[in-house]
């Protein structure tokens, strides 16, 4: 299969994006967190399509996107009582709901679980592509499974090129961390860290619990994407550090002889054989912005191991640091 690479500036693209979709095919999508790898998500066997081009596992659900308030409606069973709230302050934008699903959406999309994760994103492609397609439109992140998420069209192409039918190229996607999933059947309570902080949520809802991260495949499909503990990784393996300038450079000084690469905060002067300039530390949205590119442009040099410093637990930080986490994998690639 020859994979499209669409650029969404040009007339006649996103119809031809419209035309892969309503015939059954994927097309990956920008929007305001990630690329999305998306395909109709009331036709199973498109669904069926994300999963293997991904090489995703059936337990590991996907979101569904939407570009109104009533096609999110029409995919669930009822509507809980804060999703009035909700949507006022924060849709369209970077948050997905977990809410009881109507008999409509296939099983293979929510991974046999009678809840569906539902986003309608802030994205001019995205609502076009899915309002001209006219279907609620399933879209796990356009990459390999684990793997990490792009944030551009080439992103997409290094990990799915001849495994879909298109990428529509709308240049880089401004947040750079997926939406935040906040369940409201039980709760509420956050599945995944975003672009919605916990702090933006507990302001308008109160009390937010938060869900926990599970290490091995579940005996029954998982509630949300992301919630495996291993996730978001490059091949290469990652190392964090504590997020200091000193406690960066104590790690990275003893391999000084070996190709080591470093996420390294803007004004930071740790001598790195190989770095990426992330940005300026505590400017989370630029540092969340810049995560997933640096990431993979690292990767791609074959460093002897990545080193990254990790954010405190506070607004867009909390997204970062838990992406970092998942992709280190284990508590002992922390130092």
């Amino acid at each position: 299969m020859q994979t499209l690479c669409l650029s969404a500036n040009y007339a006649g693209a996103i119809e031809q994006a419209v035309k892969i979709i309503r015939a059954g095919g994927l097309v990956a999508f920008p929007t305001e967190t990630v690329y999305g790898l998306g395909g109709n998500a009331l036709d199973t066997v498109a669904v069926k399509k994300i999963f293997i081009a991904k090489e995703r596992p059936r337990w590991d659900p996907l979101i569904v996107h939407v570009s109104s308030r009533e096609m999110l409606e029409s995919l669930a069973s009822k509507m809980p009582a804060k999703v009035d709230d909700l949507f006022s302050a924060f849709m369209p934008g970077p948050l997905t709901l977990v809410l009881p699903k109507n008999a409509m959406v296939p099983d293979i999309v929510t991974a046999g679980r009678d809840t569906v994760a539902v986003r309608f994103p802030a994205h001019p492609v995205a609502e076009r592509l899915i309002a001209e397609s006219g279907v609620p439109i399933a879209a796990p992140s356009a990459n390999r499974f684990q793997h990490v998420s792009p944030t551009r069209a080439e992103h997409v192409l290094a990990d799915l090129d001849g495994r879909i039918e298109a990428v529509l190229d709308g240049g880089p996607c401004p947040i750079g961390v997926e939406s935040t999933v906040l369940d409201l059947t039980a709760g509420p309570r956050i599945l995944r860290q975003g672009g919605v902080t916990a702090e933006q949520l507990r302001r308008l809802l109160g009390k937010v619990d938060a869900g926990d991260a599970v290490s091995h495949p579940p005996e029954k499909g998982l509630p949300s994407p992301g919630m495996v503990s291993r996730h978001y990784a490059p091949r290469t393996k990652l190392v964090l550090s504590d997020g200091q300038e000193d406690a960066l450079a104590e790690v990275v000084q003893p391999w000084s002889e070996q190709e080591v690469g470093v996420l390294l905060p803007s004004g930071w002067h740790t001598a790195a054989p190989l770095s990426f300039d992330w940005g300026r530390w505590g400017d989370w949205s630029t540092l969340a912005a810049r995560l997933y590119a640096g990431l993979r442009w690292l990767d791609e040099q074959e460093p002897y191991f990545i080193v990254a410093p990790l954010p405190p637990e506070e607004g867009l930080g909390s997204a970062i640091r838990q992406r970092l986490l998942k992709a280190a994998s284990t508590a002992t690639d922390r130092v």
